[in-house]
């Protein structure tokens, strides 16, 4: 049986849009490439599948862009060559990953069984539904200094709070950190 992480980048004021943090460098793209590639499956919701397809699926001819540097190709080819679910009520076919319907956490649970390893899930939306189920094992928080002081915020909507305890951390040249968190389960007498 494998597990369920959510990561995402987030501005120190709790924003979690892609455009509004700092600008990806190297050493960001290879920690998210080696994030890739541990991984089992990546788990989108319909909007961050719509994106990442756009900007990550390898074209037809096999060869990356130009507009890409040689630092962001692996990362590419990780994602690119990952296995992908995504969530949606609204697509009716997709043909870069597999889609999920029905019972959210029914479909979600059978993902993490019949994993080997970690589902990886990043996006805004999908992680409150699978937080509220008490489905997420894992949070990691890339944390960018910058204060974006708008945009959507990190797990918002959350229906209870959600004890987390550290258990990593990585700090980068950028001035950003890594942090990964799990939740603190109820103590059972």
């Amino acid at each position: 049986m494998g597990s369920l992480r959510y990561s995402i980048n987030v501005t120190l004021d709790g924003c979690c849009d892609h455009e509004a943090g700092a600008a990806p460098d190297e050493e960001s793209m290879r920690y998210w490439t080696a994030e890739m590639e541990r991984a089992d499956a990546l788990l989108f919701g319909r909007v961050t599948y719509e994106m990442m397809e756009s900007a990550w699926r390898k074209p037809a001819t096999g060869v990356w862009p130009d507009r890409m540097s040689a630092w962001e190709i692996p990362f590419a080819e990780a994602i690119h060559g990952a296995k992908k679910y995504v969530v949606s009520s609204t697509l009716s076919e997709v043909d870069w990953t597999e889609l999920v319907r029905g019972d959210l956490e029914r479909a979600v649970r059978r993902l993490i069984l019949e994993s080997r390893g970690t589902v990886w899930v990043g996006c805004v939306t999908l992680p409150v539904a699978l937080a509220d189920l008490g489905l997420i094992d894992e949070y990691e928080f890339v944390v960018q200094p910058v204060l974006a002081g708008h945009g959507p915020a990190l797990l918002s909507g959350l229906r209870e709070r959600i004890p987390l305890e550290l258990i990593g951390r990585q700090e980068f040249r950028s001035g950003s950190f890594a942090l990964r968190y799990r939740p603190v389960r109820e103590q059972v007498p």
